[in-house]
């Protein structure tokens, strides 16, 4: 008798998405498109992601270029990144807008590193959720008669071996970040 990891499998690898898409967002000492991938542009009445309306483009380490397919939605585009408070400058030269990243400060790189540490023990919690719910479930099957004694122990080990190289991939990953953020 084996039990289906495949659920979670998924839901590891899920939790392992949202961290590094998470992380993403974190603004480390050079400039990426991703940065304002959370910023939403209000454009002829709905609201959508600053990827719809504009293309995004790294003009150097610190500066991003932005450029709307539709200039008439330039102070739009403008206002939103403004509003989301990235803190960094923004600057329209008629055709485009020119994002400008300031230097980290040592206050800001430690604010990010607590950010960092909240988002790994979000994930960490979720793994251990995950973890729960597998192991609940393993048990009902085996008050159910549908696996044995022997197996429960087996199914429970094999689930704690997942859960632990799960949770080490997310140490690798906050680990590479923090790394980024430091230097």
């Amino acid at each position: 008798m084996t039990y289906d990891f495949s659920d979670l499998k998924q839901k590891i690898e899920d939790t392992n998405e949202w961290l590094k898409k998470e992380y993403l967002g974190v603004r480390t000492g050079r400039a990426t498109p991703a940065l304002l991938d959370t910023v939403s542009v209000s454009s002829y009445g709905s609201q959508l992601p600053i990827s719809q309306v504009a293309t995004v483009g790294v003009e150097d380490a610190r500066t991003l270029k932005v450029s709307p397919w539709d200039v008439s939605q330039l102070k739009e585009i403008e206002k939103a990144i403004t509003d989301a408070d990235l803190g960094m400058s923004v600057v329209s030269d008629g055709q485009g807008i020119r994002v400008i990243f300031p230097e980290l400060t040592s206050e800001r790189r430690e604010q990010l590193l607590k950010l960092l540490k909240d988002k790994h023990e979000d994930a960490r919690v979720s793994l251990r959720s995950i973890r729960d719910d597998i192991w609940n479930d393993i048990q009902k099957k085996e008050k159910d008669k549908e696996i044995g004694e022997d197996d429960k122990f087996r199914f429970k080990d094999e689930m704690e071996k997942m859960i632990k190289d799960a949770q080490s991939g997310l140490d690798e990953v906050m680990e590479r970040k923090e790394k980024e953020i430091r230097s």
